[in-house]
């Protein structure tokens, strides 16, 4: 199944690194965030990607096609100029598609714009270039056919941003440091039905404002409901504290988990534009 992955933002919650760079080429243990996330699907087989680009979209063109040089051992003959790469034990069966969609376009109109490409698929696959999950993408896609609705979004529950006390008369009688807020939000990782474009126009807007409360509305949006991990980057503390787990024990790497490939460098892939 194909994967769009919205990588046109400008990210400016985290300017300290998006000053340079898209916000998905931000990296988390050395790689950008949207290595990670085109890591997750593959994993679970999807891996023909389309990337919507947008602010500095240049950057993520560079990084793709000069990966396979930059991360391989490679031997070069200068009089025919000619460079071959050495096969590794990270080769990645990867089609990316790059399509520029435009510095100010919003959310609705990006996945418009790239409708040609999707021509003849029943369903497809839907994210965000900033968050990280280790949701089972292929229990999505089975839930998603099951409901027969438009869309299926993740819901996952965010943790807070500040810890919780109750009390009584002055006196705390819980504590409870930064918990995961009840309510469920919208965490990406979307299965979209042909039928989304039904929904979509030339009209610059936001797919999460004029699409999905359309969707929820009309009855035709689902959702999977995800109780393990989710984070999404959106300020510099995000970003700190994703390098940290990264550190520690990187909850989303499922393809680590697995032990389906290393988490170092090297790939091969097939680019489309």
């Amino acid at each position: 199944m194909k994967v769009v992955i919205l990588c046109g933002g400008k990210g400016y919650r985290i300017r300290e690194e998006t000053e340079f760079k898209p916000k998905p080429m931000v990296e988390v243990g050395g790689r950008p965030i949207l290595w990670h996330i085109m890591n997750i699907y593959s994993h679970y087989g999807h891996k023909e990607f389309i990337l919507p680009l947008g602010y500095k979209g240049d950057i993520i063109k560079e990084f793709f096609v000069e990966e396979k040089w930059r991360t391989h051992d490679f031997t070069l003959d200068s009089l025919k100029n000619v460079i071959t790469l050495h096969k590794n034990n990270e080769e990645k069966d990867w089609i990316i598609h790059f399509i520029d969609t435009g510095v100010e376009t919003g959310t609705a109109l990006r996945l418009n714009k790239v409708k040609k490409l999707l021509e003849g698929e029943e369903d497809f696959l839907f994210t965000y270039g900033d968050g990280l999950s280790d949701v089972d993408i292929n229990k999505l896609i089975d839930f998603h056919k099951m409901t027969k609705k438009v869309a299926t979004l993740t819901g996952v529950q965010a943790p807070s941003r500040f810890g919780i006390i109750k009390e009584k008369e002055g006196i705390v009688d819980f504590f409870q440091e930064k918990p995961k807020i009840e309510d469920f939000i919208n965490g990406g990782f979307m299965v979209l039905n042909k039928k989304i474009f039904d929904y979509l126009s030339e009209d610059n807007v936001m797919f999460e404002v004029a699409v999905l409360p359309r969707l929820a509305k009309e009855k035709e949006l689902a959702i999977y409901k995800h109780m393990g991990f989710w984070y999404s980057m959106d300020t510099y503390r995000d970003y700190l504290e994703l390098n940290k787990m990264w550190e520690e024990n990187y909850p989303w790497a499922v393809w680590k988990k697995k032990g389906d490939l290393s988490l170092g460098n090297g790939s091969s892939w097939e680019i489309k534009k």
